[in-house]
């Protein structure tokens, strides 16, 4: 399986490629390039590990300078782990209905990332090397302190977003202690999902029953945080003017 058959984005997560508008030919262009630098890129890096692979490499293998690279991304480490706008955007939208408990929205967001990496597994011709190649990007995660790094300031940037909407769900300010912590906790949950994934995901079991076993444990997880946060940003739980 060759860096041009792995679709690293379903593995990362869900593609941030737009969904239901017209995308332009100069878009897909720039979207198709920012995938393939990305692809070839976590290939290498799997292949020969991160701090081996210099980005004039990653470049070269593309045929473009290594300038255009950082046109793209910012910094070596996000060529792997990218701030996954769609994660942001869902966040933005679901977690500030009023109507949707904030535990369950969480879940719901959770459910569709798990499902889109499970069922791109499903399509694979062989799943069992599919899911090998998906543990050694785990494991490249896992192993190189620079990308776990990197991934607790994209997630630091994601409690951010998730402390913004919470808080205008609540009435509050987002410095104020009630949303930070309930943005921690509920991003806590993804960390839950990767940990599950590692766990769960072998080459004995198909992608359903990774998917059931994964959502399992998530949903464990979110049910110790239901009592605590199922009531926040409802209309009775935001504060109310003293009375006169």
């Amino acid at each position: 399986m060759s860096a041009r058959t792995v679709d690293w984005s379903a593995v990362a997560g869900p593609s941030d490629a737009p969904a239901g508008k017209a995308e332009g030919l100069r878009e897909r262009k720039k979207r198709q390039m920012r995938q393939r630098l990305s692809d070839v890129a976590t290939e290498m890096f799997v292949e020969r590990g991160f701090e081996a692979v210099r980005v004039a490499e990653v470049a070269a293998a593309c045929g473009v300078s290594e300038k255009t690279v950082f046109n793209y991304f910012p910094t070596k480490e996000s060529l792997v782990l990218d701030l996954p706008e769609v994660t942001m955007a869902a966040l933005r939208t679901s977690l500030a209905d009023p109507e949707v408990p904030v535990v369950t929205a969480a879940v719901r967001i959770l459910a569709a990332e798990l499902g889109a990496m499970t069922s791109w597994l499903d399509l694979q011709e062989d799943p069992a090397e599919a899911i090998t190649k998906v543990q050694r990007f785990s494991a490249l995660i896992q192993g190189t302190p620079a990308l776990r790094a990197h991934q607790r300031d994209m997630t630091d940037r994601l409690v951010a977003v998730a402390a913004e909407v919470l808080a205008a769900r609540a009435g509050a300010d987002p410095a104020d202690p009630e949303p930070q912590i309930a943005a921690t906790a509920l991003l806590g949950l993804w960390q839950v999902q990767f940990a599950a994934l590692r766990k769960h995901m072998d080459a004995a079991r198909t992608p359903d029953q990774v998917r059931a076993l994964v959502a399992a444990d998530v949903r464990r997880a979110a049910d110790l945080l239901t009592a605590g946060l199922s009531g926040f940003g409802t209309a009775a739980d935001r504060p109310h003017p003293p009375a006169d």
